[in-house]
């Protein structure tokens, strides 16, 4: 079927990236890669994730590779308020 993993997938849980890198090291690591970040929690850090080369070079027997993507923008969900600072809609549900 010529079917390849949609990424890298996580190296690490959540909670251990978060508990294992800094956001400023998260910002310069996309600075040095040119990757603007406009919101994402600390659990996205590209570092909590697999290397990508090790992760095709597993699959070379299903797919050929004729093209790589690199981002430049990255967009996720902000990370999540500590439950004290929610406001008060958010609370009564």
């Amino acid at each position: 079927m010529n079917s390849a993993s949609h990424g890298a997938g996580r190296a690490m849980s959540r909670t251990a990236t978060k508990n294992s890198f800094t956001w400023s090291e998260a910002k310069k690591f996309l600075a040095e890669r040119d990757v603007v970040l406009i919101s994402a929690g600390l659990d996205e850090v590209p570092m909590g994730y697999k290397d990508i080369h090790k992760v095709m070079a597993a699959q070379k027997d299903l797919v050929e590779v004729i093209a790589r993507f690199d981002p430049k923008l990255v967009k996720m969900a902000p990370e999540e308020q500590p439950r004290g600072k929610r406001n008060r809609r958010n609370r009564q549900r």
